[in-house]
This record gives structure tokens, C-alpha cells and sequence, in this order.
């Protein structure tokens, strides 16, 4: 699942992209309005965390922008004013959720994970498959019952061929959806990281490989 982070605060906007990093989703950072416009206009975000005083584009204006071009993505606005009437403001903006300044970053995350469910097709709360159990909340993987210890990217990985529910999911994808906007599209990062995966997961094999297309779990 990917995210993009709208935070003119540095230090927070680096804080809550590490943060959200750990849970597995792939971040990407914006140090102000018009930035966030640049990235949102490229990529797909299943969530934005968006803050409503921005430099440039104002938050206001780019949750305006998300709600007319991007209807599945889901916003969640940070702000300092506490005030219901602030908060009812933002919500008519097109936000889906409101989060005031300052906060826990373990909320912030429950509150991104809540979104993101909502932000795709529906999908059930467990992601289940050829045996393989896995529980984005959690953060566990069982196969056949047992414990599977997996990396972030792994993780985030084999979520998005469970999420494909059988059908192919090409690298591309992955490196879209797994990994930020930094990743080298040339890179074997997604061989690599497929290549520990099956050895983490076991035998038999579970993940095929498409010849030219892609992967997925049958």
C-alpha cells in the first residue's frame, strides 16, 4: 500500500514516513503543496497524510485537488487547531479523516491502516491463500499454521500477490506498490527480494513465476 506524506515540518514529515515505513507501506515525502501536487499527479497514493498549513499549494487547495482527481484515494489531514468547527472544515474539504497536532504516531498509523482498507476494493481483514495466512494488522505471516518471519518489503510483497487473489501481479506493480519513488525501476530489488520469499516460505513452492509477465500464488 502506498502513501504519501504532505508535511512542511521536516523532521515530523521524516518521523511519520519512517514510522509508516516500519508498518510496511510504501512512503514518499512532499516538504510542501506544490510538491505533493507534482507526486500525486504521477503516482497513485491509497492514502495521503496531508497537513493543512502548507507553503504553496495549501493544504486546503490539495485536498480539494486529491477529492476531484483522485476519489480512492483517502486524506487525512493533520493540523494544530483543535477546534470542532477546524476540524468539521476539513472534513468538508474532501478529507476522510482528522488527526490534530501534536499526536501519537501509533494513532497516526491505526488511522493510515484504517484508510487504506477503505481506499482499495473491499478486502477482508486477513489475507489468505495456498495455506498462507496473513494479517496486515498484526503483521504476521503463517503458512500451514507455521510462523513466518518476513523483512518489511517481503511482507509488503506477498500482501500484494494475496491481495491479486490469483491473478498475475507483474514486477512493475510491485515496485509501484512496495516501494517508494526513490527505487531504481531498473533495479533487481523485486528478484531479490521474490528470491527470499520463496526461500522463507518453504516447500513446496508457493509463488510462480510468469514467464515475461509477472508472478502469483494459484
Amino acid at each position: 500500500m502506498r502513501v504519501l506524506v504532505v508535511e512542511d515540518e521536516d523532521v515530523l514529515a521524516d518521523a511519520v514516513a519512517e514510522w509508516l515505513r516500519r508498518e510496511s507501506f510504501a512512503v514518499d515525502v512532499a516538504y510542501d503543496g506544490d510538491a505533493g501536487q507534482e507526486r500525486i499527479s504521477i503516482y497513485s497514493y491509497d492514502v495521503v497524510v496531508l497537513d493543512r498549513d502548507l507553503p504553496g499549494m495549501s493544504g486546503n487547495q490539495l485536498c480539494r485537488s486529491i477529492a476531484s482527481c483522485c476519489p480512492q484515494t483517502r486524506v487525512l489531514m493533520l493540523t494544530a487547531a483543535a477546534a470542532v468547527r477546524e476540524r468539521v472544515a476539513g472534513l468538508a474539504l474532501g478529507a476522510d479523516d482528522y488527526l490534530t497536532k501534536p499526536f501519537a504516531m501509533v494513532e497516526l498509523a491505526a488511522r493510515v491502516h484504517a484508510l487504506a482498507r477503505r481506499s482499495a476494493a473491499w478486502q477482508p481483514t486477513t489475507l489468505a491463500r495456498s495455506g498462507v495466512t496473513l494479517d496486515p494488522a498484526r503483521h504476521e505471516v503463517f503458512r500451514d499454521g507455521h510462523y513466518v518471519a518476513l523483512s518489511r518489503k517481503e511482507f509488503a510483497v506477498l500482501a500484494e500477490l494475496l491481495r491479486a487473489n490469483g491473478a498475475v501481479v507483474s514486477a512493475e506493480d510491485l515496485l509501484e506498490r512496495a516501494w517508494d519513488a526513490h527505487i531504481d525501476p531498473f533495479s533487481n530489488v523485486v528478484r531479490v527480494t521474490m528470491m527470499k520469499l520463496r526461500r522463507k516460505l518453504g516447500q513446496p513452492q508457493l509463488i510462480e513465476t510468469v514467464p515475461g509477465v509477472g508472478y502469483r500464488i494459484p
